[in-house]
């Protein structure tokens, strides 16, 4: 008689609630909150490229590609910081701290959906939009996650060029190619990256710190960050009007850019005048304004060339 221990048999709930807690561990790896952002600037931009509602399957197809390179520049991002993740109070529940999913699971999984995303793109869409995808991959996992991130504390604000790629992706699936108003909208992104995601750096200041990660909370005082957010969110908002006599925009882009820009600016003078005096600052405050600056900003692009004014 076979006395070993055997695994013993799960039932059909108990296999289904195992298979729906594998699927969130993957799709965490994802970082979804961040592909929902990156998804958001592609449609309008596609409509902008468009000057109308392009084909709505090749809406679909690249919002797919984009979410799987999106997803795996996420994965790999995951697997390559998977010792700071373990020190960080922000990120130790993600799916290789926790021991949902093994290291090696992670990276075929990375290598996969990046392959996934690169095809389908070049299937679905044109070959630019394909050689772009993988551009910003290698942008994200490269440069900034393996040579910026853990080195200088302008980290941020170069390897957020990966960050800004699916406004071109979206431009060269309508179009094929390239030209001035794509990189107007990427370099909106680029500027708005540094005051989106300083002052969350400032919140988790002491996480990064322990984990020998140089963001500029870390390196430099509050004020400092606080007078970097107000500069770069100018930046931002005076580009976001260069589209208007680039682009050829109406009255609904021009007044969606002003009205929110202003209030953008604002928020960030009210974060510094706060630090500068010392009291308490709410720094997510700004960054959950930016993500909203920047949504308003780009559902204006996609509205815009749909008025007949």
């Amino acid at each position: 008689m076979d006395t070993a221990e055997q695994t013993p048999t799960l039932s059909r709930p108990e296999r289904i609630q195992r298979m729906g807690s594998t699927f969130r561990a993957y799709l965490s790896l994802t970082k979804p909150r961040v592909v929902e952002l990156l998804l958001v600037v592609t449609a309008p931009t596609m409509i902008l490229a468009e000057r109308g509602i392009p084909s709505l399957w090749l809406v679909l197809a690249t919002l797919i590609g984009g979410a799987f390179s999106a997803g795996s520049a996420g994965a790999f991002n995951c697997y390559i910081d998977r010792d700071i993740d373990r020190l960080m109070n922000r990120t130790q529940n993600r799916p290789l701290v926790t021991g949902e999913l093994t290291d090696r699971q992670a990276l075929v999984f990375a290598w996969v959906l990046g392959a996934v995303s690169i095809a389908w793109l070049w299937i679905f869409t044109n070959w630019v939009a394909a050689l772009l995808s993988l551009g910003a991959i290698l942008l994200y996992v490269v440069f900034y996650t393996m040579i910026l991130k853990r080195r200088t504390a302008q980290n941020i604000v170069w390897g957020g060029i990966a960050g800004c790629m699916p406004v071109l992706i979206g431009w060269a699936a309508v179009t094929g190619d390239l030209s001035w108003p794509p990189f107007i909208l990427f370099l909106i992104i680029f500027l708005w990256t540094p005051p989106h995601y300083w002052p969350l750096s400032m919140k988790y200041r002491d996480d990064y710190q322990a984990a020998g990660v140089p963001m500029l909370a870390v390196v430099r005082g509050r004020a400092q960050v606080g007078l970097q957010v107000i500069l770069y969110a100018w930046a931002t908002v005076a580009c976001s009007l260069l589209l208007i006599p680039v682009a050829g925009m109406g009255i609904v882009y021009t007044v969606v850019a002003a009205g929110s820009g202003a209030w953008f600016i604002y928020e960030t003078h009210r974060l510094y005048n706060l630090t500068i005096r010392h009291e308490q600052v709410s720094p997510m405050r700004v960054f959950h304004g930016s993500i909203a600056y920047l949504t308003l900003v780009f559902v204006a692009v996609g509205v815009d060339p749909l008025l007949p004014f």
